[in-house]
């Protein structure tokens, strides 16, 4: 292993050993209350489709919008100032409190204060300055970055926390419970709340029309930071914009429900500064409320910081419709597991991190952790305002690309990969180009399989391609799935059939998996299809994964005019992988003209769910296969981001088979993720999670609908996985 990914390795290794299991253990719970709020929640399509909208029409105004509210809070006595930079709203601020002659200041929800490094600059101009968001003053108290956009100490554990306080703050009796340690903290941090000069805040939601500022939160410290000094600032992103309170609802809605899984967040505050509030002098208790010595004072800072050009950006643009509820990070297999000091930036993390740190900080600020994200596109139905997370991070991705220096090791990857993505690191480029790989590991077996076995030649694979030395290789199969079909004779048995289908021979499906190529022909066949097999042309799927967009693209235009006169015929397409019907369905429309995208993703069809719809539509389910042992069955991730894992579960059960079906997360494969070096021992890490699902299924047969998840199952369980579509097989 290259001593980079050697790096990166051991980074992981030691946040999984030091991190992993708290990060775990309490995302489980957030996303366990996640989905029981969204479940109990009937509106909540609706309003993800309201919520986007909204902000789509409030990034396009969001020049006039900062004139509104700079209207608006002018108007009720406050000052707005909109920071170019980082430096800029630290010279700000600053200035605000030298003026206040502030020696202490006391801070609450403030990630953009984060972002700017407001605390460094005020602590060097001489005033301190306090956290009273519990997590964050965890972080305060032990010196860290945040792990988490909503629960930046999740990576802590109770235990850990308590013997975190019991250590600097040595506490007559020590701390253990939960309890005693929020009663501990609340009691300090209101004597600081009591004592500082100026507060801050930051804002979930700024309200054009009013000066609003909107503070979603769980603790009550928020409200008291804004309130309690007689100075409020209130410091954040020139993206929180919304035009109205009539646009704040869904948002409302939404973010208790995807972020901490409640109904409602505790606390809903909304504050048009400077507040009425009468001020209070601390020094004479005795005193009538208002007869404090100062005036309220409210100053908003609108922190641009990069934002406006990402606005600009026509790819990084959706990363401004974020509402900073964390939920893309935990629904993604990856974080859940080694957390956001390795999936993440200087401030953000999770999915979406890569568009923030991106456009903050530039495409480079990312590329310690965008390839954590897989690509597997659970965020993306998970995300309140439909972001797509996935696309961003496979356009940043394609970005470093081409900023990579070309290696003096080309000659690994001659011949296997276009001049277009000639810049592109050496392991990128090896499983960005997996079906150039594979037709030549086909035509030279079984030499071919015998050779990459050997130990020199894994160890080579390891140190200049990336490729783990752990992971089983793919056997190629010398007779391809289309050479079995043209041999066939007949070879299209039903020709006369009015049901016509073109079935799409992936890669692995053509040269490495052929047996399930063949299954779904023959099943096809039996429920009485006319079955055509398309060309064996890769789906721009794998460059996709690796960000090497040109090569995608090139390959979608490809299939595209392979598929287009089969379409025009009347035909179906059912397709195997379920990455590649992602990739028909969701990514070619970035790849290819919208009408074609249209017609291509209409058309296409998961084989099991092609399977369940001809049976729905009267075929004779008697002629295939009967069930002979009962399944444990994993469904692939796209499948459900798509919706249609629950096809293949209907036929198997309505076929008579006896189902188990897991429910993890993801299986930790993702396609080429668990065969790079650096990342093998994070994979088998999140596929813990289904070994232990599946580890007392002994008497039952393995089935799985993905590649990747085929193969991180039988790494995992040592047992033969068989797909769906093979089970239902007649036979020749």
């Amino acid at each position: 292993m290259s001593a980079e990914r050697r790096r990166k390795a051991e980074k992981i290794r030691h946040l999984l050993e030091t991190e992993g299991d708290a990060v775990h253990e309490n995302i489980t719970h957030m996303n366990a209350e996640r989905y029981d709020a969204i479940e109990r929640f009937d509106d909540f399509e609706a309003l993800r489709e309201e919520a986007r909208a909204i902000k789509e029409d409030a990034i396009a105004d969001l020049p006039a919008l900062v004139e509104q509210v700079r209207e608006s809070v002018e108007a009720n006595g406050g000052h707005l100032y909109v920071a170019d930079d980082a430096a800029d709203a630290n010279r700000y601020i600053t200035d605000v409190a030298d003026s206040k002659d502030a020696d202490t200041l006391v801070k609450s929800k403030s990630m953009t204060s984060e972002e700017i490094e407001m605390n460094d600059a005020l602590e060097a101009a001489g005033v301190d300055v306090w956290e009273t968001d519990l997590g964050e003053f965890v972080l305060q108290v032990a010196d860290e970055g945040p792990s988490h956009l909503i629960g930046p100490s999740l990576h802590r554990s109770r235990e850990d926390v308590a013997d975190l306080f019991n250590e600097v703050f040595d506490p007559e009796e020590p701390f253990e419970t939960a309890e005693e340690l929020t009663a501990f903290a609340r009691d300090y941090l209101g004597e600081k709340i009591h004592a500082a000069d100026m507060g801050m805040t930051g804002a979930n939601f700024v309200l054009a029309d009013s000066g609003t500022i909107t503070l979603v939160t769980n603790e009550g410290n928020a409200r008291k930071t804004a309130v309690t000094p007689d100075t409020h600032v209130a410091v954040t992103g020139v993206e929180k914009i919304l035009p109205s309170v009539e646009e704040l609802q869904p948002f409302v809605e939404l973010i208790s429900k995807t972020a901490t899984g409640q109904d409602i967040s505790q606390y809903v505050s909304m504050f048009t500064p400077p507040v009425d509030s009468p001020t209070i002098d601390f020094e004479n208790p005795d005193d009538p409320l208002g007869s404090g010595d100062g005036e309220r004072e409210f100053h908003l800072v609108l922190i641009d910081n990069g934002r406006l050009d990402m606005r600009e950006d026509d790819q990084l643009k959706e990363t401004l419709y974020c509402i900073r509820c964390g939920a893309c990070a935990n629904s993604c297999g990856n974080f859940q597991h080694v957390g956001g000091h390795a999936f993440g930036g200087e401030t953000y993390t999770g999915g979406i991190a890569t568009g923030w740190e991106a456009g903050l900080r530039g495409e480079e600020a990312a590329d310690e952790f965008n390839d954590l994200c897989t690509g597997c596109s659970r965020c993306v139905n998970a995300c309140p305002v439909k972001i797509d997370i996935p696309w961003i991070n496979t356009v940043v991705r394609d970005r470093l690309n081409g900023d990579a220096t070309p290696s003096e090791f080309e000659f690994l990857v001659e011949g296997l990969t276009p001049d277009a993505e000639d810049s592109v690191d050496l392991q990128k480029r090896l499983f960005g180009n997996f079906g150039t790989l594979a037709e030549l590991g086909s035509k030279t077996a079984p030499l071919s399989n015998w050779t990459a076995k050997l130990g020199p030649v894994r160890s080579l694979m390891d140190e200049y391609l990336g490729v783990s030395r752990e992971r089983d290789l793919p056997q190629f199969q010398r007779e391809t799935l289309v050479e079995w079909f043209e041999s066939r004779r007949p070879r299209a048995p039903n020709a006369d059939a009015t049901r016509k289908v073109l079935l799409y021979p992936d890669a692995y499906t053509n040269y490495v998996l052929v047996e399930r190529g063949k299954a779904a022909v023959r099943v096809l066949e039996a429920l009485g299809a006319h079955v055509e097999l398309a060309s064996p042309i890769e789906s721009g799927r794998a460059p996709l994964s690796q960000g090497m967009i040109d090569t995608a693209s090139e390959q979608a235009d490809a299939v595209a005019a392979d598929l287009e006169p089969y379409l025009e015929a009347g035909f179906d397409v059912a397709v195997i992988e379920p990455s590649d019907l992602a990739a028909f369905r969701r990514e070619y429309e970035y790849l290819l003209p919208e009408a074609a995208h249209d017609r291509l993703a209409e058309n296409s069809y998961d084989v099991m769910e092609y399977v369940y719809g001809l049976l729905e539509n009267g075929a004779d389910g008697s002629t295939l296969a009967a069930p002979e042992e009962p399944v444990a069955y994993h469904s692939h991730c796209q499948q459900r981001t798509l919706g249609v894992e629950a096809y293949t579960e209907a036929v198997l059960e309505d076929h008579g088979f006896d189902v188990v079906t897991s429910d993890v997360e993801c299986c930790g494969m993702a396609g080429s993720f668990g065969y790079k070096s650096e990342y093998y021992e994070l994979s088998m890490d999140v596929g813990e999670d289904l070994y232990e699902q599946f580890a007392d299924e002994d008497d039952r047969t393995l089935v799985a609908s993905g590649t990747s998840c085929t193969e991180q199952m039988g790494d995992l369980f040592g047992r033969d996985v068989t797909h769906p579509v093979e089970l239902l097989d007649p036979g020749p």
